[in-house]
């Protein structure tokens, strides 16, 4: 069993009092949300202080409320992503709204306001966009929105997969693909992604701020090599390179999702994926019918308010049910070699080492002969089943306007079981992973903001343990190392450098 817990605390105790008192300078954007800032002015270019900034989340109806310091700038982090509405008011001057406003995760927005002389109970409406160019952080990055993750097709569901999408970020297969042998279960599961050249374990993924790497410091995934929860997921970005401090505890790329939070409409979907044998064409090493595989991946989801303006809910459920036939070609001894007669002359087949030879089943009977008689091939089609559960739910809770909770947890339970390469043993492969993080955001002044986050991912793997014994020789004892167990593994190289092995 291996596992993974790693508890990490984010807290930001009483800081510099410059801070508190309303230093002109920017306050950072946090990992998981984003923030809105800029310098308000009138028409002259004058800094106006002591102007009252409300951002309103469309959403959630939830609002933040800042005001500018002394050289007109104001700063309100930790946002969560979404579409803001901002009103500027002062004393003096006509109020100012500014609508459809998309905040990403982890982004840093920029919004100066020009304030007009008149009456703050006139106001006027600004529909400009926000400008596209990244003027507050020198990162390299783009965000996957919650239009490409949910609408793009995507076999398997895995929203880690299209990370792929942003440029210097690639796929690179280091292990085999959709098996759980035993070095697959030590390098870890998940997607093996390069960005800007890093190696995969180079990488930090992060949900909701907190660290999702499993236990080889891989990205996350089950045994199916993916990451579920494509509708669990608001948006995540990918920072390739030259990003800030913030992130740390990488020299890689950074995949920083956020996952989705309940509304004040109540809103749900349901959804289910299917995919038959019957409608594949055959592999080319098939014989016979094409191998049974019959996969159901289903699921649903449901949002929406607990407390109007306040508490907000959101949970997802998807399920895998999945028996695939993989069909595999494996080298086994011929008839003749199995009573001696080789091709390089007759010898003496020990009975002790005859007892073996069961585990290496006989070719079939049109199947080449190889090595000039003294090989063959055994083709089946053995099952592969997978029956997989992930969970995501989340709640956000407004105490205040000066205070903000939420906490997400997310369960994820994969079994997978197959047959060796030569089908006598059948084998189980089994992860396990648990993430929970809690983020409390209080403001103590306008101009002060402190976000206290507590996270912990557990992970526990059972890799390619025995099962059961297809082969009834596999449970025989007398083949075994000795006492009460059962025939080892075997383990042959022949002269032409195949190697073949057995339970």
């Amino acid at each position: 069993m291996k596992w993974t817990s790693n508890l990490r605390s984010l807290c930001a105790g009483i800081l510099v009092l410059a801070l508190i008192c309303g230093a002109s300078q920017n306050i950072d954007a946090q990992v998981a949300g984003g923030t809105i800032s800029g310098t308000v002015t009138d028409v002259s270019g004058r800094v106006i202080k002591d102007v009252q900034i409300t951002i309103t989340n469309v959403a959630t109806g939830v609002t933040r409320q800042v005001t500018t310091n002394d050289e007109g700038f104001y700063s309100a982090p930790n946002l969560l992503p979404g579409t803001y509405e901002v009103k500027v008011t002062a004393h003096g001057f006509k109020a100012e709204v500014r609508g459809s406003i998309e905040l990403t995760v982890g982004a840093s927005v920029g919004l100066d306001q020009v304030l007009r002389v008149g009456s703050n109970l006139e106001t006027v409406t600004v529909q400009s966009a926000v400008p596209a160019v990244q003027l507050s952080t020198s990162d390299i990055s783009a965000v996957v929105n919650a239009t490409t993750i949910r609408e793009l097709p995507l076999n398997g569901r895995s929203w880690t997969d299209l990370a792929q999408l942003q440029p210097g970020v690639n796929a690179i297969h280091t292990q085999p693909d959709f098996s759980a042998g035993t070095d697959r279960g030590n390098r870890g599961f998940g997607q093996q992604l390069t960005i800007s050249g890093a190696r995969p374990q180079q990488n930090n993924y992060r949900l909701d701020g907190v660290s999702l790497n499993d236990y080889a410091n891989g990205a996350p995934g089950s045994v199916l090599g993916g990451n579920l929860g494509v509708d669990a997921i608001e948006e995540f970005s990918v920072l390739t390179s030259n990003y800030e401090a913030d992130y740390g505890k990488t020299s890689g790329g950074v995949v920083n999702a956020i996952t989705r939070s309940g509304t004040n409409e109540l809103h749900g979907s349901a959804y289910e994926f299917l995919r038959n044998s019957k409608l594949d064409s055959k592999n080319y090493f098939d014989v016979g019918n094409i191998p049974p595989f019959k996969r159901n991946q289903f699921g649903g989801t449901i949002g929406g308010p607990i407390v109007k303006d306040h508490t907000f809910f959101f949970a997802d459920f998807e399920g895998i049910r999945q028996s695939k036939g993989i069909t595999t070609v494996a080298t086994v001894p011929s008839a003749n070699a199995r009573a001696g007669l080789l091709s390089s002359g007759t010898v003496t087949v020990d009975p002790s080492a005859a007892a073996y030879l069961t585990f290496w089943h006989l070719p079939d009977p049109n199947s080449p002969v190889l090595a000039g008689g003294d090989l063959g091939q055994y083709t089946f089609a053995g099952q592969q089943i997978v029956n997989e559960n992930f969970l995501t739910a989340r709640v956000d809770h407004k105490f205040s306007n000066n205070d903000s909770l939420f906490g997400t947890y997310m369960y994820d339970k994969t079994p997978y079981s197959s047959p060796d390469g030569l089908n006598n043993v059948e084998f189980t492969t089994l992860t396990a992973r648990q993430f929970v993080a809690i983020e409390e955001t209080h403001l103590f002044t306008s101009r002060f903001a402190n976000s206290v986050r507590i996270g912990g991912n557990h992970e526990t793997v059972n890799n390619n343990q025995s099962l059961k014994a297809i082969n009834p020789d596999a449970s025989r004892t007398d083949l075994g190392a000795g006492g009460t167990a059962f025939a080892g593994r075997t383990a042959i190289a022949s002269g032409m450098g195949q190697h073949r092995e057995s339970w």
